[in-house]
Protein backbone atom coordinates (compact mmCIF):
# COMPACT_ATOMS: atom_id res chain seq x y z
CA UNK A 1 0.00 0.00 0.00
CA UNK A 2 1.84 3.07 -1.07
CA UNK A 3 -0.40 6.06 -1.61
CA UNK A 4 -4.00 5.60 -0.42
CA UNK A 5 -6.61 7.66 0.26
CA UNK A 6 -7.28 8.48 3.87
CA UNK A 7 -10.75 6.82 5.22
CA UNK A 8 -12.02 10.35 6.20
CA UNK A 9 -12.14 13.11 3.17
CA UNK A 10 -9.65 12.70 0.02
CA UNK A 11 -5.98 12.84 2.08
CA UNK A 12 -4.08 9.95 1.24
CA UNK A 13 -1.04 8.60 3.04
CA UNK A 14 2.41 7.46 2.53
CA UNK A 15 3.81 3.88 2.62
CA UNK A 16 5.48 4.61 6.28
CA UNK A 17 1.66 6.34 8.06
CA UNK A 18 1.53 3.50 10.25
CA UNK A 19 5.07 3.82 11.54
CA UNK A 20 4.03 7.21 11.97
CA UNK A 21 1.29 6.23 14.07
CA UNK A 22 2.86 3.42 15.78
CA UNK A 23 5.57 6.13 17.18
CA UNK A 24 2.48 8.62 18.18
CA UNK A 25 3.48 10.75 15.41
CA UNK A 26 0.63 13.90 15.50
CA UNK A 27 -0.52 13.63 11.94
CA UNK A 28 -2.03 17.11 10.22
CA UNK A 29 -3.07 17.64 6.65
CA UNK A 30 -0.50 18.57 4.30
CA UNK A 31 -0.50 19.06 0.70
CA UNK A 32 -2.99 16.24 0.07
CA UNK A 33 -1.46 14.07 2.18
CA UNK A 34 -1.74 12.83 6.17
CA UNK A 35 1.80 13.29 7.60
CA UNK A 36 3.58 13.44 11.10
CA UNK A 37 4.04 17.32 12.22
CA UNK A 38 6.29 15.86 14.90
CA UNK A 39 6.65 13.09 17.52
CA UNK A 40 8.23 13.91 20.57
CA UNK A 41 8.13 18.00 19.99
CA UNK A 42 9.44 20.39 17.34
CA UNK A 43 12.08 21.78 19.02
CA UNK A 44 13.80 18.73 20.41
CA UNK A 45 13.39 17.23 16.85
CA UNK A 46 15.13 20.19 15.38
CA UNK A 47 17.86 19.78 17.98
CA UNK A 48 18.05 15.78 17.11
CA UNK A 49 19.06 17.02 13.47
CA UNK A 50 21.16 20.07 14.06
CA UNK A 51 22.91 17.54 16.84
CA UNK A 52 22.89 13.87 15.47
CA UNK A 53 20.66 12.61 12.81
CA UNK A 54 17.36 12.55 12.56
CA UNK A 55 14.69 11.37 9.50
CA UNK A 56 11.25 12.75 7.53
CA UNK A 57 9.11 10.88 5.63
CA UNK A 58 9.04 12.97 2.33
CA UNK A 59 7.51 10.24 0.38
CA UNK A 60 4.88 13.14 -0.42
CA UNK A 61 7.14 14.54 -2.86
CA UNK A 62 6.61 13.78 -6.75
CA UNK A 63 8.97 11.71 -8.07
CA UNK A 64 9.26 11.16 -12.21
CA UNK A 65 11.76 9.52 -14.13
CA UNK A 66 12.53 10.85 -18.11
CA UNK A 67 13.92 8.04 -19.91
CA UNK A 68 15.23 7.62 -23.34
CA UNK A 69 17.87 9.68 -25.68
CA UNK A 70 16.39 12.86 -25.75
CA UNK A 71 15.39 12.80 -21.73
CA UNK A 72 18.86 15.74 -20.93
CA UNK A 73 17.41 17.83 -23.73
CA UNK A 74 13.89 17.23 -22.76
CA UNK A 75 14.74 18.55 -19.04
CA UNK A 76 16.72 21.35 -20.25
CA UNK A 77 13.87 22.66 -22.06
CA UNK A 78 11.29 22.77 -19.31
CA UNK A 79 14.46 23.67 -16.59
CA UNK A 80 16.18 27.06 -16.08
CA UNK A 81 19.46 25.21 -15.79
CA UNK A 82 21.31 23.13 -18.39
CA UNK A 83 20.43 19.57 -17.79
CA UNK A 84 22.66 18.54 -20.49
CA UNK A 85 25.87 18.65 -18.42
CA UNK A 86 24.97 16.01 -16.05
CA UNK A 87 26.66 13.00 -16.05
CA UNK A 88 25.66 9.78 -14.15
CA UNK A 89 25.49 10.03 -10.90
CA UNK A 90 25.53 13.98 -10.61
CA UNK A 91 22.27 16.04 -9.88
CA UNK A 92 21.50 20.09 -10.11
CA UNK A 93 19.04 21.85 -7.72
CA UNK A 94 16.62 24.27 -10.64
CA UNK A 95 13.18 25.93 -11.83
CA UNK A 96 10.70 24.89 -14.05
CA UNK A 97 9.30 28.81 -15.38
CA UNK A 98 6.14 29.42 -16.92
CA UNK A 99 6.30 31.50 -20.28
CA UNK A 100 7.09 34.99 -18.63
CA UNK A 101 9.45 33.77 -16.26
CA UNK A 102 7.57 33.03 -13.31
CA UNK A 103 8.36 30.11 -10.84
CA UNK A 104 5.80 26.61 -11.74
CA UNK A 105 8.02 24.68 -9.13
CA UNK A 106 11.70 24.39 -7.86
CA UNK A 107 12.61 20.63 -8.95
CA UNK A 108 15.57 18.79 -8.37
CA UNK A 109 17.22 16.56 -11.26
CA UNK A 110 19.21 13.42 -10.85
CA UNK A 111 21.30 11.60 -13.72
CA UNK A 112 21.01 8.14 -12.87
CA UNK A 113 22.30 6.80 -16.68
CA UNK A 114 22.99 8.47 -20.12
CA UNK A 115 19.34 7.94 -20.85
CA UNK A 116 17.45 7.91 -17.18
CA UNK A 117 16.80 10.68 -14.89
CA UNK A 118 14.86 11.11 -11.70
CA UNK A 119 13.08 14.56 -11.29
CA UNK A 120 11.90 15.63 -7.87
CA UNK A 121 9.55 17.85 -7.06
CA UNK A 122 7.18 19.64 -4.86
CA UNK A 123 4.54 17.65 -3.12
CA UNK A 124 1.98 20.61 -3.79
CA UNK A 125 2.88 21.06 -7.29
CA UNK A 126 3.08 17.07 -8.08
CA UNK A 127 -0.02 17.23 -10.09
CA UNK A 128 0.18 20.12 -11.78
CA UNK A 129 4.37 19.15 -12.92
CA UNK A 130 2.91 15.94 -13.83
CA UNK A 131 0.84 17.17 -16.79
CA UNK A 132 3.20 19.64 -17.91
CA UNK A 133 5.74 17.87 -17.82
CA UNK A 134 3.50 15.27 -20.09
CA UNK A 135 2.02 18.03 -22.04
CA UNK A 136 5.74 19.47 -23.44
CA UNK A 137 7.74 15.51 -23.78
CA UNK A 138 5.94 14.76 -26.77
CA UNK A 139 8.19 16.46 -29.21
CA UNK A 140 11.42 15.07 -27.61
CA UNK A 141 12.93 11.33 -27.89
CA UNK A 142 11.37 10.57 -24.36
CA UNK A 143 9.53 8.69 -22.29
CA UNK A 144 7.44 9.90 -18.75
CA UNK A 145 7.64 7.14 -16.04
CA UNK A 146 5.74 8.26 -12.72
CA UNK A 147 7.20 6.77 -9.90
CA UNK A 148 5.48 8.84 -7.23
CA UNK A 149 3.28 5.93 -5.74
CA UNK A 150 5.29 3.29 -6.65
CA UNK A 151 8.16 4.28 -3.93
CA UNK A 152 9.00 5.95 -0.54
CA UNK A 153 11.44 8.82 0.42
CA UNK A 154 13.31 9.21 3.48
CA UNK A 155 15.51 12.01 3.87
CA UNK A 156 17.91 11.23 6.63
CA UNK A 157 19.94 14.41 8.12
CA UNK A 158 22.51 15.45 10.52
CA UNK A 159 26.06 15.66 11.55
CA UNK A 160 26.14 11.49 12.68
CA UNK A 161 23.66 11.05 9.68
CA UNK A 162 26.52 9.69 7.50
CA UNK A 163 27.81 7.26 9.67
CA UNK A 164 24.55 5.84 11.55
CA UNK A 165 23.26 5.15 7.45
CA UNK A 166 26.61 3.69 6.96
CA UNK A 167 24.83 0.65 9.10
CA UNK A 168 22.56 0.05 6.88
CA UNK A 169 23.13 0.33 3.45
CA UNK A 170 27.02 -0.09 3.83
CA UNK A 171 29.69 2.07 4.46
CA UNK A 172 31.76 1.30 0.80
CA UNK A 173 28.48 2.91 -1.32
CA UNK A 174 27.29 5.71 1.28
CA UNK A 175 31.49 6.99 1.28
CA UNK A 176 31.19 6.63 -2.73
CA UNK A 177 28.66 9.98 -2.77
CA UNK A 178 29.96 13.37 -2.63
CA UNK A 179 27.78 16.42 -1.88
CA UNK A 180 25.16 16.64 -4.88
CA UNK A 181 26.16 13.31 -6.02
CA UNK A 182 23.42 9.93 -6.17
CA UNK A 183 23.60 6.51 -7.05
CA UNK A 184 22.03 3.08 -6.46
CA UNK A 185 22.43 0.03 -5.14
CA UNK A 186 20.63 -3.07 -4.09
CA UNK A 187 19.27 -3.43 -0.24
CA UNK A 188 17.53 -7.02 0.72
CA UNK A 189 17.22 -7.07 -2.67
CA UNK A 190 15.37 -3.58 -3.31
CA UNK A 191 16.78 -1.11 -5.43
CA UNK A 192 17.51 1.88 -3.33
CA UNK A 193 18.36 5.08 -4.72
CA UNK A 194 20.61 7.61 -2.41
CA UNK A 195 21.28 11.51 -2.67
CA UNK A 196 23.60 13.60 -1.15
CA UNK A 197 21.05 16.43 -0.61
CA UNK A 198 18.45 17.78 1.68
CA UNK A 199 16.61 20.48 2.66
CA UNK A 200 17.85 21.37 6.33
CA UNK A 201 21.49 22.44 5.98
CA UNK A 202 22.91 19.58 7.38
CA UNK A 203 24.67 16.32 5.80
CA UNK A 204 22.94 13.52 5.10
CA UNK A 205 21.22 11.40 2.16
CA UNK A 206 17.98 11.56 0.99
CA UNK A 207 16.75 7.52 -0.13
CA UNK A 208 14.21 6.45 -2.35
CA UNK A 209 13.37 3.01 -2.12
CA UNK A 210 10.39 0.38 -3.23
CA UNK A 211 7.11 1.71 -1.45
CA UNK A 212 7.15 -1.66 -0.09
CA UNK A 213 10.46 -1.82 1.58
CA UNK A 214 9.73 1.84 2.44
CA UNK A 215 8.84 0.35 6.51
CA UNK A 216 11.94 -1.84 6.62
CA UNK A 217 13.99 0.91 5.44
CA UNK A 218 12.69 3.30 8.13
CA UNK A 219 12.62 0.81 10.88
CA UNK A 220 16.50 -0.16 10.14
CA UNK A 221 17.37 2.99 10.31
CA UNK A 222 14.95 3.50 13.60
CA UNK A 223 17.51 0.64 15.17
CA UNK A 224 20.66 2.53 14.28
CA UNK A 225 19.50 5.44 16.24
CA UNK A 226 18.14 7.98 14.03
CA UNK A 227 15.45 9.84 15.38
CA UNK A 228 12.12 10.50 13.46
CA UNK A 229 11.32 14.11 12.32
CA UNK A 230 8.10 15.60 11.39
CA UNK A 231 7.39 18.94 9.13
CA UNK A 232 7.20 21.06 11.80
CA UNK A 233 10.80 20.85 12.33
CA UNK A 234 11.79 20.37 8.90
CA UNK A 235 10.27 23.94 8.72
CA UNK A 236 11.91 25.45 11.18
CA UNK A 237 15.67 23.71 9.93
CA UNK A 238 15.08 24.89 6.23
CA UNK A 239 14.26 28.75 7.72
CA UNK A 240 18.06 28.55 9.30
CA UNK A 241 19.11 27.46 6.49
CA UNK A 242 17.61 30.30 4.20
CA UNK A 243 15.85 27.68 1.88
CA UNK A 244 13.31 28.15 -0.11
CA UNK A 245 9.69 27.24 0.42
CA UNK A 246 7.29 26.57 -3.02
CA UNK A 247 4.07 29.00 -2.12
CA UNK A 248 5.36 31.16 0.47
CA UNK A 249 9.29 32.46 -0.72
CA UNK A 250 8.20 31.93 -4.55
CA UNK A 251 5.34 31.05 -6.75
CA UNK A 252 4.23 31.25 -10.28
CA UNK A 253 3.92 35.62 -9.94
CA UNK A 254 7.79 35.24 -8.89
CA UNK A 255 10.71 34.65 -10.62
CA UNK A 256 14.73 33.30 -10.19
CA UNK A 257 16.09 36.87 -9.86
CA UNK A 258 13.71 38.11 -7.21
CA UNK A 259 14.70 35.16 -5.35
CA UNK A 260 17.84 34.48 -5.38
CA UNK A 261 17.80 31.60 -7.44
CA UNK A 262 20.37 33.38 -10.52
CA UNK A 263 23.26 30.54 -10.15
CA UNK A 264 20.26 27.75 -11.41
CA UNK A 265 19.93 29.98 -14.44
CA UNK A 266 22.19 29.11 -17.35
CA UNK A 267 21.73 31.61 -20.21
CA UNK A 268 25.04 31.32 -21.89
CA UNK A 269 24.30 27.82 -23.76
CA UNK A 270 22.60 29.57 -26.22
CA UNK A 271 19.24 26.87 -26.24
CA UNK A 272 15.86 27.40 -25.86
CA UNK A 273 13.94 26.49 -22.79
CA UNK A 274 10.24 27.49 -21.07
CA UNK A 275 10.80 31.01 -20.18
CA UNK A 276 14.26 32.21 -21.43
CA UNK A 277 13.05 35.47 -23.08
CA UNK A 278 11.38 36.42 -20.34
CA UNK A 279 14.16 35.65 -17.99
CA UNK A 280 16.91 37.29 -19.98
CA UNK A 281 14.81 40.09 -20.26
CA UNK A 282 14.02 40.32 -16.40
CA UNK A 283 17.99 40.31 -15.93
CA UNK A 284 18.88 43.02 -18.27
CA UNK A 285 15.72 45.28 -16.68
CA UNK A 286 16.36 44.25 -12.93
CA UNK A 287 13.78 43.36 -10.60
CA UNK A 288 11.49 45.57 -8.49
CA UNK A 289 11.80 43.13 -4.94
CA UNK A 290 14.18 41.29 -3.66
CA UNK A 291 14.00 38.70 -1.30
CA UNK A 292 16.40 38.99 1.95
CA UNK A 293 17.16 37.36 5.80
CA UNK A 294 16.43 39.38 8.41
CA UNK A 295 16.98 39.24 12.36
CA UNK A 296 14.82 40.32 15.06
CA UNK A 297 16.15 42.42 17.32
CA UNK A 298 14.27 42.42 20.22
CA UNK A 299 11.82 39.71 21.32
CA UNK A 300 8.88 38.89 18.94
CA UNK A 301 8.09 35.88 16.30
CA UNK A 302 7.89 36.98 12.65
CA UNK A 303 5.73 35.14 10.59
CA UNK A 304 4.47 35.05 6.74
CA UNK A 305 2.50 37.85 6.04
CA UNK A 306 3.54 40.31 8.30
CA UNK A 307 4.22 43.55 6.91
CA UNK A 308 7.79 45.30 6.62
CA UNK A 309 8.30 48.85 7.03
CA UNK A 310 10.31 51.48 7.51
CA UNK A 311 9.33 55.02 8.49
CA UNK A 312 5.78 54.41 8.58
CA UNK A 313 5.85 53.58 5.01
CA UNK A 314 5.18 49.57 4.20
CA UNK A 315 8.20 48.50 1.98
CA UNK A 316 7.11 44.57 1.82
CA UNK A 317 6.46 41.72 3.50
CA UNK A 318 7.63 38.42 5.60
CA UNK A 319 7.25 35.57 3.24
CA UNK A 320 8.62 32.75 5.28
CA UNK A 321 9.00 33.03 9.60
CA UNK A 322 9.76 31.97 12.80
CA UNK A 323 11.73 31.08 15.52
CA UNK A 324 15.11 29.67 15.32
CA UNK A 325 15.75 27.23 17.62
CA UNK A 326 19.34 27.25 17.27
CA UNK A 327 19.89 31.12 17.42
CA UNK A 328 17.19 31.83 19.86
CA UNK A 329 15.61 34.18 18.68
CA UNK A 330 13.23 35.28 15.13
CA UNK A 331 14.14 34.67 11.76
CA UNK A 332 12.40 35.07 8.41
CA UNK A 333 12.86 35.86 5.23
CA UNK A 334 10.88 38.79 2.88
CA UNK A 335 10.71 40.68 0.15
CA UNK A 336 11.71 44.69 0.10
CA UNK A 337 12.77 46.71 -2.39
CA UNK A 338 16.70 46.31 -4.03
CA UNK A 339 17.74 50.00 -1.93
CA UNK A 340 16.92 48.01 1.54
CA UNK A 341 18.59 44.79 0.75
CA UNK A 342 21.94 45.50 1.57
CA UNK A 343 23.41 43.84 5.42
CA UNK A 344 22.83 45.76 7.74
CA UNK A 345 19.86 47.87 7.00
CA UNK A 346 17.85 48.69 9.89
CA UNK A 347 14.12 47.85 9.05
CA UNK A 348 10.30 46.88 11.41
CA UNK A 349 8.04 44.28 10.93
CA UNK A 350 4.35 44.08 11.91
CA UNK A 351 3.92 41.39 14.40
CA UNK A 352 0.58 41.79 15.64
CA UNK A 353 0.64 45.94 15.79
CA UNK A 354 3.49 45.74 17.40
CA UNK A 355 6.66 47.17 15.46
CA UNK A 356 9.47 44.78 15.82
CA UNK A 357 12.60 45.92 15.20
CA UNK A 358 14.70 43.89 12.56
CA UNK A 359 17.96 43.58 10.45
CA UNK A 360 18.85 42.46 7.26
CA UNK A 361 21.55 39.58 7.43
CA UNK A 362 23.75 37.53 5.46
CA UNK A 363 22.18 34.51 4.00
CA UNK A 364 21.88 31.65 5.57
CA UNK A 365 21.43 32.29 8.82
CA UNK A 366 23.04 29.27 9.98
CA UNK A 367 25.38 27.23 7.91
CA UNK A 368 26.78 24.03 9.07
CA UNK A 369 30.99 23.38 8.84
CA UNK A 370 31.39 22.02 5.30
CA UNK A 371 31.15 18.58 4.73
CA UNK A 372 34.30 15.91 4.02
Amino acid sequence: MALNEAAAGTLLRTALYDEHNQLGGRMVPFAGYEMPVQYTGIVEEHHAVRQRAGMFDVSHMGRFEVHGRGAARFLRYISTWDMTRLAPGEGHYSAACRDDGGILDDIYVFCLEPERCLVVVNASNAPKMKQWMQDHIGKWDARFVDRHAATAMIAVQGPEALGRIEGVIGAEFVRSLKPRRCGEAEWRGQTLFASRTGYTGEDGLELVIDAGAGPDLWRALLDVGVQPAGLGARDTLRLEAALLLYGNDMDEETNPWEVGLDWVVTLDDGADFVGRNALAGLKERGVSRELVCVKAVDRGVMRSHCDIFRDAETVGTISSGGYSPTLGISIAMGFVPPELAAEGTELKVDVRGRPLAVRVVPRPFYKRSKPA
